[in-house]
């Protein structure tokens, strides 16, 4: 065990110096859910929230939770290159001719990607701040917050990891965590369920990302939880357990 951790450690250590050498990738990573959040609060804020039955700056706490969503989701797609590009420019052969533990190369990615996608939502709610973004939580909400979108984060880097060690090449890594990408915009981060199509509003309710959508609105503004929290943990326990089972089935089996 502690020569997995050893190793796992020295494979964090690369995937950080990574990051630390390219931060232009985190900013990138970061770029996409800014933009979203600058475009739907200054463009369709004003309707939006009047929807709501309020204005902007109720539009913007309402946003927030969902970008943040987007955020973890294009977070995914640069995992999914990073392993990808591991696989097929010849380190991992390498790696295999080393004296490591093998589960020590896919924790690397997933905890150095962990922490590269809180970075990047960090800045995203840097912004949402600047713009007008004021939460009601308190510092036990915020604690839960990050601890929840920790959780949401490993389940989804897993699972973002195994469309990694499936692509054939970097190109098809790129494209296939896309969807998860839309998927808030199926769900609630951008509008309430219940103003959509009934077969819409029916996949929108019992797709992973709205309940975890709601928990995160939850803590943010402080208020409960209810049955979306229990929900959310279910289905980053599933999304992770089939991520982490699908990763170390092909990356064994990729001898």
């Amino acid at each position: 065990m502690s020569h997995a951790l050893a190793d796992s450690a020295t494979m964090l250590r690369r995937n950080v110096k990574h990051m630390l050498r390219y931060p232009s990738v985190t900013i990138m990573l970061a770029g996409f859910p800014i933009l979203f959040l600058l475009l739907f609060v200054y463009v369709f804020g004003g309707t939006l929230g009047a929807g709501l039955g309020g204005g902007r700056s109720d539009y913007i706490a309402y946003v927030v939770p969902g970008i943040l969503l987007m955020a973890i989701a294009s977070a995914a797609q640069g995992t999914a290159i990073s392993v990808a590009t591991d696989m097929t420019e010849g380190i991992i052969a390498r790696f295999r001719t080393m004296s490591i533990a093998r589960a020590s190369v896919l924790t690397g990615h997933v905890i150095g990607s962990m922490i590269q996608t809180l970075v990047g939502m960090a800045l995203v709610l840097g912004v949402a701040l600047l713009i007008g973004f004021r939460p009601d939580a308190g510092p036990v909400d915020w604690l839960l917050l990050l601890g929840f979108l920790a959780v949401v984060t490993f389940a989804i880097v897993w699972f973002a990891v195994a469309l990694g060690l499936v692509s054939k090449t970097v190109e098809a890594a790129s494209n296939l965590p896309m969807p998860l990408m839309f998927l808030p915009f199926l769900g609630s981060a951008f509008v309430p369920t219940d103003s959509m199509p009934a077969g819409l509003r029916a996949f929108a309710e019992h797709q992973p990302f709205t309940p975890i959508i709601e928990t995160t609105r939850a803590l943010l503004a402080g208020t409960e939880v209810g049955s979306d929290g229990p929900i959310a943990l279910g289905w980053c326990a599933v999304i992770a357990l089939v991520g982490y089972l699908w990763s170390r089935s092909l990356f064994n089996r990729d001898r």
